[in-house]
């Protein structure tokens, strides 16, 4: 009765040390999806952030709407030119009253705004020296007066995205070592836990692969336990900040999500099976005086 009630007790101990590991571990693959997601989008965002840079083409005074519109579709052949817009008069008056005010046309004997076109320029292509060239290009037409875009800006753009990109580099280099050193400690803590167990199959002339197969085992369903988990709970919390923050979700596509939640699956079956691997052969190779250390 009493061996009964102690083998209670250990199997208890062990389904308890088996969850602690799985919520550990979850808890760590969730940091790196987190972070693999950053990483995965990295590019994406540059991207995003260099595409809603606009660069306004500004029209002579003589030039009509329908020599504009044909300009406009002059461009949009461009292999620079991402999207363009069509601004009027009406609407370029109509921005400038909302900027200066009601009275800001009164010392003008005409209206001064002329029609103008708003490019988005590809990714690629935003940089200094690239617009540079698509200036002279644009300039070139003569229904161009003016060309007008932050260059200033964009330096500081491309600057603060190469800063932030080996900030970034860094910490996700830095997190993926504490993840890996925090699931071989969870590891190292539950297998260390059935330590005698260990040594009584030594005892009785198991070799190191047939007391290390039942562990790998344990060790890839802990993995598969706990990476399923994680992404179950980054989708949900993916869910609740897309219902909050929609527009975030412009730079994300479908194939970068399905490759984040690939590395959580395969580093935590990956982390569980090399620690379950190793944590093991260690145990194997210790004597009896020394499971008590």
């Amino acid at each position: 009765m009493a061996g009964k009630e102690s083998n209670k007790i250990i199997s208890r101990r062990i389904a308890n040390a088996w969850v602690s590991a799985v919520v550990s571990i979850t808890l760590v693959l969730l940091l790196i999806g987190v972070v693999s997601l950053i990483l995965v989008n990295t590019g994406s965002v540059a991207d995003y952030l260099k595409e809603n840079m606009r660069v306004s083409v500004i029209m002579g005074q003589s030039v009509s709407e329908d020599e504009a519109m044909s300009f406009k579709k002059t461009l949009d052949r461009k292999v620079f030119v991402r999207s363009s817009e069509f601004i009027s008069k009406e609407r370029g008056i109509s921005e400038m009253t909302e900027m200066l005010g009601d009275d800001f046309l009164s010392v003008f004997d005409a209206a001064p705004i002329p029609v103008s076109i708003d490019l988005t320029v590809k990714a690629e292509y935003v940089n200094s020296d690239s617009l540079d060239v698509i200036r002279d290009v644009i300039s070139a037409s003569p229904l161009v007066d003016e060309i007008v875009y932050q260059r200033s800006l964009v330096d500081a753009l491309n600057d603060n995205l190469r800063k932030i990109f080996l900030v970034l580099a860094a910490f996700i280099a830095l997190m993926l070592f504490i993840s890996f050193v925090l699931i071989s400690n969870t590891v190292r803590l539950n297998v260390y836990n059935r330590r005698f167990t260990v040594h009584t199959m030594k005892l009785v002339g198991a070799t190191k692969r047939f007391i290390r197969a039942p562990f790998m085992v344990q060790g890839l369903f802990q993995g598969l336990v706990s990476s399923m988990t994680a992404v179950l709970v980054l989708l949900g919390l993916l869910f609740l900040v897309k219902k909050q923050f929609a527009q975030f979700f412009e730079i994300f596509t479908c194939p970068q999500l399905v490759a984040v939640l690939a590395i959580i699956v395969v580093s935590g079956v990956a982390l569980c099976v090399v620690s379950t691997y190793f944590v093991v052969g260690r145990l194997v190779s210790r004597s009896r005086e020394d499971l008590y250390f």
